[in-house]
């Protein structure tokens, strides 16, 4: 009995170890390769100002380079990063070509620069995976620790993007399965994410953190609490609205029977056109937009609308679907915070920021299937004082947007309504959706019922007239 313990014990301690030097080696690196890819993206806006015209006139060319760069050097680059590689670790054992890294970072710059409505996140996702899939490919790991290894370069892009260790560490074992947490890529994560956040401020990134209570008094509220739930339901169908709203678009661009280079040209031509129409605010990252709805400064004041997240919907989703590289996040931030300032506004205009911050982290739980990863990012960004009402917005967001996601390889482990006939086990994009046969009936004999009074009206009606 003792002798078992004690082997059981330090089998433990060396996998500890192990995994503990490996995810702080590979979060250091990713770190630094992620901080090179922030640095060169700033570096890159900061130089908008040296052209001698409107730097969102050059989309359309930009948009081609960007799919000729994709299409030509690595394939598995194309889109948002992190769909690309939630498919790799769950097809190919998360090995992905190491072309992506380059591709995938020039790509990003090119298409941000030139006013592509997508963010940085997922090229720092892919990027991260993409670092871990070829280190352990130099050192031959097994196709084991190679897929532990790889979701630990998730977190780590994750966390070194957006200053947020513990929820990119969530985000990497979460986002892969909806409705399953992966404990056994757990430490690893973690550590990796601190790591590579911890190499991005020492090598000068700077991050973004609010304290809501600089704006407002948090307080628990049984009237406050009615409007969060309500504001969750909101915020759940405008997720439904982006999810659908990407899949489809990205299906009309596929439709169209042009030449790949045209569409992308033209694609960019609808977006500077839309831009001239609508203004500049819905192009490019938006951090400004996002920074005002949730730190709002009476110097620099950006008009918010209420159908500011329906236009940056359909921006983001031209962007991508035209062939622009980069990541979905960072435009779910902005649909996310607008959409709740558009609520705010209306419901309770005294919670402004609460309900902008609300959205932030409610539409990105809903959108990527990740309540947990959400949760703790609010805290991490805007304190502690918000945590039960994030935790409320963000799982009941999550799931009034249904077995959808804006990742379409995510595995649905999970049914989220007993009444609902789905089969588990499966890819989102493949899943079919039916009512539980108890329901139907029920939804049947309701239907019969209704006719049957539509019927007895009608014939009321007709003997009066008659």
């Amino acid at each position: 009995m003792i002798q078992e313990h004690f082997t059981e014990q330090t089998a433990i301690f060396f996998s500890v170890a192990k995994w503990v030097f490996l995810s702080s080696v590979v979060g250091v690196i990713i770190g630094a390769v992620v901080t090179l890819f922030l640095n060169i993206l700033e570096y890159s806006e900061a130089s908008r100002s040296l052209l001698p015209f409107h730097y969102y006139y050059i989309l359309p060319f930009a948009l081609v380079l960007t799919v000729w760069l994709v299409k030509t050097f690595a394939p598995t680059a194309e889109g948002h990063g992190t769909e690309k590689v939630i498919s790799a670790v769950h097809k190919n054992n998360g090995k992905i070509d190491i072309s992506v890294i380059p591709v995938k970072l020039l790509a990003t710059v090119v298409s941000i620069f030139a006013g592509a409505s997508v963010g940085k996140e997922g090229p720092g996702a892919q990027i991260g995976a993409g670092v871990a899939s070829a280190l352990s490919e130099f050192f031959k790991f097994s196709k084991h620790d190679r897929k532990k290894l790889v979701i630990c370069g998730i977190s780590a892009g994750f966390a070194t993007v957006f200053g947020t260790p513990v929820a990119g560490a969530i985000f990497g074992v979460e986002v892969l399965i909806i409705g399953v947490i992966l404990y056994d890529v757990l430490l690893p994560s973690f550590i990796a994410g601190f790591s590579a956040f911890t190499t991005a401020q020492l090598l000068g990134i700077k991050y973004s953190y609010y304290n809501l209570h600089f704006y407002q008094n948090i307080s628990l509220d049984i009237s406050l609490i009615f409007k969060v739930v309500l504001a969750a339901l909101f915020f759940g169908f405008v997720s439904d609205m982006v999810i659908t709203t990407v899949s489809l678009t990205s299906k009309i661009f596929k439709k169209i029977k042009l030449n790949t280079y045209i569409k992308a040209f033209l694609g960019g031509l609808l977006i500077v056109s839309l831009t001239l129409i609508f203004g500049e605010e819905y192009i490019g990252l938006g951090l400004g937009t996002i920074n005002n709805t949730i730190n709002p400064d009476p110097l620099y004041t950006v008009d918010v609308h209420w159908y500011t997240f329906i236009l940056k919907t359909l921006f983001t989703s031209l962007s991508l679907g035209a062939g622009g590289s980069g990541g979905i996040i960072t435009p779910i931030f902005y649909i996310g915070a607008t959409s709740g300032h558009a609520f705010g506004s209306v419901i309770a205009p005294e919670h402004l920021v609460l309900f902008s911050a609300l959205g932030f982290v409610s539409v990105l739980s809903a959108t990527t299937n990740t309540p947990i990863a959400s949760t703790i990012m609010a805290v991490e960004l805007f304190g502690i004082d918000i945590a039960h009402y994030a935790a409320l917005g963000a799982v009941i967001s999550f799931l009034l947007s249904g077995h959808r996601s804006i990742f379409s390889s995510q595995i649905l482990a999970m049914k989220k309504s007993e009444m609902l006939s789905v089969k588990t086990g499966e890819a989102v994009e493949n899943i079919n959706i039916s009512l539980e046969e108890k329901e139907m009936s029920k939804f049947n004999k309701l239907k019969e019922r209704l006719h049957v009074k539509r019927e007895l009206l009608k014939e009321k009606k007709q003997k009066k007239k008659n």
